[in-house]
Formats: C-alpha cells, sequence, structure tokens
C-alpha cells in the first residue's frame, strides 16, 4: 500500500491495540477531540517504532490498517505515569476526559502489552490533524 501524496516516509501506525480501539481512537482524532497519545518509553527503546519529534508528519491507520489521517506532532516529553496530570489526560480525549478514568484505562492497557509500574517511564506527544484522507475499500 503507498503513502498519501507527500508523506513516503512518514510513520504508519493506528491507535490502541486492537481494531476496534483503533477505529475508536481515530474517530476521536477525526472529531477534534483526541489531540494527544502516549506510549510506553521502553517500547521505543525496544525499536517498536521510531519516536515522535516535533514537526514530523505520520499516517494514523484505521482499525482495517488503511490510511485514515495524517497528524503532525507539536511536542513530545517523557515523564513517569503517575505525572501525567489532568490536562494531558483530557488531551488524549477518551471516556469522561477525567484523569481517573486516564489512568484505570492506561493501566488496564499497559498491563496487555507488557507491564504496568506507576514509575514507568511514558512518551507523552500532543498532536494536530493536518488532514483527513478518504480511505479506499481494502477491495479496489
Amino acid at each position: 500500500m503507498t503513502s498519501p501524496e507527500g508523506h513516503s516516509e512518514a510513520v504508519r501506525f493506528a491507535f490502541g491495540d486492537s481494531p476496534a480501539l483503533a477505529d475508536e481512537l481515530l474517530e476521536l482524532v477525526l472529531a477534534g477531540r483526541k489531540t494527544a497519545t502516549c506510549g510506553a518509553l521502553c517500547d521505543f527503546e525496544a525499536g517498536g517504532e521510531p519516536m515522535p519529534r516535533v514537526g514530523r508528519q505520520d499516517i494514523v491507520l484505521d482499525g482495517a490498517g488503511r490510511p485514515a489521517a495524517v497528524i503532525e506532532t507539536v511536542e513530545v516529553t517523557i515523564r513517569a505515569f503517575s505525572e501525567v496530570d489532568e490536562d494531558f489526560a483530557r488531551a488524549e480525549g477518551e471516556g469522561d476526559l477525567s484523569l481517573t478514568c486516564w489512568r484505570e484505562g492506561h493501566e488496564a492497557y499497559f498491563q496487555r502489552n507488557g507491564g504496568f509500574s506507576p514509575d514507568m517511564k511514558l512518551v507523552c506527544e500532543r498532536f494536530r490533524l493536518v488532514k483527513i484522507l478518504e480511505r479506499q475499500d481494502p477491495k479496489e
């Protein structure tokens, strides 16, 4: 599958850890509600995907693996899970937007994906939606 015009070197990824979660989180991005995301620093260090950097544009995939949007990183910070604040939790756009909801959801996510610790380091990224892409039927 080719990358959208002008994005041949973009990182391609889907949010979450399942097709359903990828679609759910993508919809929050498209609606303008989700403008941040995070991942375990150890996953980036293990070479799973490149570290985000300010100014880089990435392609967000839907749950079927189709390019759906282009986002641009506007801020990257590294902090412990326990240091994530209400403002960042709200920017993630999930659930009721509270820090409590964010902590519960992300603790469960990290438990499913390699383990959780309150002092684990996270790569916290803020981004802006650059473009919504027209998704093609996979049969085309």
